[in-house]
């Protein structure tokens, strides 16, 4: 077994050796694989982002310049929830027709809805329960591209401890004349609507609607090793 498949199954269940490895795999795994070091993800799927970071086809989320978050309707107002704190990876060929890959992790204990006495009752047991589900985690399984900037994003949301498929519809701009993949920054957009209720957040269901919209809008910059 070589040291790549060695090393990718250690990070991938949590053991940090990284330190004791010399070579620019182990800094692009150490930089890549840090929010994902417990073996939540697929030791594949992190190949796979690590094969696109070494070939330069990979693209960091830019927290401080994206928007994670949510809207779903009551009956006293529509509520728009923002996340501050997330991080994840797109890997994006420019040949189209190649699949891609793509990791979210977001914190929901980050959650910004512009009220304390809004954010406090969907941070609680009756909807996200953050302290005993402090992530929301979406792994893609299928990334298929339907023009040259929109695509369809299908994976694995894991949300309040339950893992539901999900497809997102994507617009991917800002390469101007270049092609998705070769250019150095990227704006992603993607939406998709979820039952609240398929993820055992029932509670309040006459009250609060069962439809919730997930939409994000990330500015995303190509992996550059450190």
């Amino acid at each position: 077994m070589n040291t790549r498949v060695i090393l990718s199954r250690l990070l991938l269940t949590g053991l940090l050796l990284i330190k004791g490895v010399s070579g620019s795999f182990a800094a692009v795994a150490e930089d890549l694989c840090a929010p994902f070091q417990d073996g939540r993800i697929d030791e594949s799927v992190m190949s796979t982002m690590i094969n696109a970071a070494e070939s330069g086809y990979l693209y960091r989320i830019q927290a401080s310049t994206s928007q994670v978050g949510f809207c779903v309707d009551s009956k006293f107002q529509r509520v728009k929830g923002v996340f501050q704190d997330f991080q994840g990876g797109m890997a994006l060929l420019p040949e189209a027709g190649k699949t891609g890959q793509t990791v979210v992790v977001i914190r929901t204990d980050s959650l910004d809805t512009g009220g304390a006495l809004i954010g406090n009752l969907i941070r609680s047991q009756r909807f996200f329960d953050v302290e005993n589900y402090p992530e929301i985690l979406f792994v893609s399984t299928d990334f298929k591209w339907m023009s040259a900037t929109r695509a369809e994003l299908r994976g694995n949301l894991t949300l309040h401890g339950v893992t539901r498929l999900v497809v997102f519809n994507v617009e991917v701009s800002g390469g101007g004349s270049k092609q998705i993949g070769e250019a150095e920054n990227i704006l992603v957009k993607a939406s998709t609507t979820i039952r609240r209720s398929d993820f055992g957040m029932d509670t309040l269901s006459k009250l609060v609607s069962d439809s919730v919209q997930l939409c994000m809008s990330v500015k995303a910059k190509k992996y550059r090793e450190a």
